[in-house]
């Protein structure tokens, strides 16, 4: 394989201004679906400002300052239980026939509690009893070989768990169903559908612009600010921080950290990330036009970006693409720092079939991060090339270009491109999410030049 440096100019793809809406019915299926998989009688979905992203896919609310519980209950009973302030901004929610009720105890200190003060006696009123079994929904979940006590742990504050338990009056009534919404390969986050997949293209298309304005404005000079300020951001709603950070010789380039005030010089390493609701974008390079060692470093790298788009497909193994990147990667003496690729969506990350001899296998509708980061690196080296992408069979890609036209002509534009351009065949069933698709620039102050394949 040949890799080159070439001039390309990176096509105006379009930039989405609506978000295209999932449909109340949608969140009506997937809360109905959740109900009946936990085989509780109750259904608890936590949230909180961080954990937002399990009651945001099931009900289209995310709590602001406060914490949130989402109850699925018998008869197609679905409460949002909320504090103070949330109270007002709960229909924002797209759930029908969604009860709204109030228990202050989520609220933030020194606020009113003299109404609902109690959580325990709100979700007695909402019909939660003794005798009961309660399925609870926390941010992630302990897999086997990390948790050996009889009794479940919850990735969920203990609080909720006392409360529950109290009200269940048995510890072995409060089950983990995390499962149920996060499991890789059964999970019903793990697969979504065509509005799904164009509401997180939205998002995607516009956290790689944002980004590319960052890496083709830099200049020799700038603050770490100055160059972070380039992204134009217009209150998308972030997954996570925003990442810019730099470093000479002297220090590692610590990616995910924020801007400072830190000059950047020419020679530095240089790493930045957007990421909206459904798609990161993360680009690492050099503040620099040349360097040869920096230069063979970043096209071994890029071979192994082309591994992973070359072996991942529908009904592959997670471990076949593990496999393949990691054999990829070490002709170059480099290894991926984490899982290379993942799934995605209103948090940046939520499982991966892509694992050590994983059998869990690439299903039609999975959103994935191609999120291969590559060590060890010299200190004030980086390297980083991630978008966001999402699998699809003949029949979804027929949905989606029926129901979101325009959207799926970007994703056919953007593998255009990435075929006549980057060089690189990607398969029909993988949606190139992102506005700047396998577009790796090694030298920000030269960002014309992209890695091909040629």
């Amino acid at each position: 394989m040949t890799i080159q440096l070439r001039s390309v100019d990176v096509p105006d793809f379009g930039i989405p201004l609506d978000q295209p809406a999932i449909p109340a019915a949608t969140f009506e299926a997937r809360c109905r679906s959740a109900y009946e998989r936990a085989g509780c009688g109750w259904v608890v979905v936590y949230a909180d400002r961080e954990h937002f992203a399990n009651i945001a896919f099931m009900s289209g609310f995310e709590p602001r300052f406060e914490e949130a519980l989402l109850l699925l209950g018998p008869k197609d009973r679905r409460i949002l239980v909320v504090g103070n302030e949330n109270l007002s901004y709960a229909p924002v929610a797209g759930l029908p026939g969604l009860e709204v009720v109030l228990s202050q105890s989520l609220s933030l200190m020194a606020q009113d509690r003299t109404q609902k003060p109690s959580l325990a006696a709100v979700l007695r009123d909402c019909g939660l009893g003794a005798g009961q079994t309660i399925g609870l929904v926390g941010w992630k979940y302990f897999e086997a070989e990390e948790w050996d006590d009889p009794v479940p742990g919850f990735f969920v504050p203990a609080f909720l768990v006392a409360v529950l338990t109290r009200i269940a009056g048995d510890a072995a009534a409060i089950r983990d169903v995390t499962p149920v919404l996060m499991h890789p390969g059964t999970g019903l986050r793990a697969v979504v559908d065509a509005d799904q997949i164009a509401s997180y293209e939205w998002a995607a298309a516009r956290a790689s612009a944002a980004l590319w304005r960052i890496v083709r404005g830099v200049r020799e000079g700038d603050s770490e600010l100055e160059a972070a300020s380039r992204m134009g951001y217009a209150g998308e709603a972030l997954n996570c921080h925003m990442m810019l950070a730099s470093s000479d010789a002297s220090a590692p380039v610590i990616g995910l950290r924020g801007p400072t005030a830190r000059i950047l010089r020419r020679g530095d390493g240089v790493s930045s990330a957007v990421s909206y609701w459904g798609g990161l974008s993360s680009r690492a390079g050099l503040i620099a036009d040349r360097d040869d060692a920096f230069l063979e470093t970043a096209k071994a790298y890029f071979e192994g970006l082309i591994a992973w788009y070359e072996t991942a497909d529908i009904s592959v193994p997670g471990g076949a693409i593990f496999d393949r990147v990691v054999e990829t990667l070490a002709k170059g003496n480099l290894r991926s720092a984490l899982n290379p690729g993942h799934l995605t969506g209103h948090d940046e990350w939520v499982h991966s079939p892509v694992r050590p001899n994983s059998t869990d296998t690439i299903a039609s509708g999975m959103p994935f991060q191609v999120d291969i980061i590559p060590v060890p690196m010299p200190d004030g080296w980086s390297l980083n090339c991630e978008d966001a992408v999402t699998f699809a069979n003949e029949d979804l890609r027929n949905d989606l270009r029926t129901r979101h036209p325009q959207v799926f002509e970007r994703i056919e534009a953007r593998r255009a491109f990435v075929r006549d351009r980057i060089g690189v065949e990607i398969r029909d069933s993988i949606l190139p999410m992102s506005s700047t698709p396998l577009c790796l620039p090694p030298f920000w102050l030269d960002s014309d030049k992209l890695l091909v394949r040629g």
